[in-house]
């Protein structure tokens, strides 16, 4: 933070968190154009593909480069801009900023020093592969881009093995296959959907096994375009021997709500749904009887 602090003292000015296009020119809001003409500056991921979403709308407003590999440069002068009553945009190349995109630097610093932050909400591809994939959007985990090396790869997704949300995961077009068949590996026959090319005049969204979905884009031969890859949730295993209060707490520690909790719990023992839930209500009655 030390880089920024000079800059602090009276800030004026507005960061705006523009999302734009993840495909089609068209998605993008009233609201988010009227931004991008009316600041000083936009802070683009890549100057020259932003220009081509300007140019079409006829935005004329300023732009600098704010990528990964300069933003801890960047950050001072776009802190300075803001103190000077400027207005400044930030856009990634495709979808909403800061999503495994740049920006989370300028954003905290902002935060932090009381710097008016607007968030102009829109695409996400991270959120149109969900909606559409038929999977449960009740909890989601999203885990930005997996590793490129195969080992820390499963350990990542060995990490998620008792998760019980919809797993979301960025994936580069080169590695889709290999991604898939580790998937199949750790996690089995789970419900798997993968999009790409959303919005775009190619999408597709395949729904299936890793295994059945892996087999169908080897088919294709070449595979072209960024992938989200969405995991349905496991079943959460429970063993009949343990006592089953402990088998109800197992399930809460995994993210599953207590009343399902001992609803699965009664079901996988042959029990009655309010019998388990008065057998774990009585004991935590009798415990706190006991305490005092």
């Amino acid at each position: 933070m030390g880089d920024v602090a000079a800059y602090t003292r009276d800030m004026p000015g507005c960061l705006y968190i523009v999302s734009t296009p993840i495909g089609n020119l068209e998605d993008i809001t009233y609201r988010a154009v009227r931004i991008l003409k009316e600041v000083d500056w936009i802070a683009c991921e890549d100057t020259r593909t932003t220009g081509h979403l300007l140019h079409h709308y006829g935005i004329t407003t300023r732009t600098v480069s704010y990528h990964e590999h300069n933003e801890s440069q960047r950050a001072p002068e776009i802190f300075a801009r803001l103190q000077a009553g400027e207005n400044v945009a930030i856009v990634s190349d495709a979808g909403t900023p800061l999503l495994s995109d740049p920006g989370f630097r300028i954003v905290r610093g902002a935060a932090h020093f009381g710097v008016k932050v607007e968030a102009i909400p829109g695409p996400s591809a991270m959120l149109a592969a969900l909606v559409c994939s038929g999977l449960p959007s009740d909890q989601i985990h999203f885990g930005g881009f997996l590793p490129p090396k195969q080992g820390a790869r499963m350990r990542i997704l060995e990490s998620f093995a008792s998760e019980q949300a919809t797993l979301i995961f960025y994936e580069a077009p080169h590695r889709i296959v290999e991604c898939l068949h580790d998937i199949a590996t750790v996690l089995g026959g789970r419900d798997v959907c993968v999009a790409r090319e959303l919005t775009k005049m190619h999408e597709e969204v395949l729904r299936g096994t890793a295994t059945e979905i892996a087999a169908q884009l080897e088919a294709k031969g070449s595979i072209r375009g960024e992938f989200v890859v969405l995991i349905g949730k496991g079943e959460v295993p429970v063993s009949t021997d343990l006592p089953i209060e402990d088998a109800i707490s197992l399930l809460m520690e995994a993210g599953v709500a207590r009343m399902d909790a001992i609803k699965t719990v009664a079901k996988e023992r042959g029990l009655g749904k309010r019998d388990v839930y008065k057998l774990v209500s009585g004991q935590a009655r009798s415990l706190a009887d006991e305490e005092e």
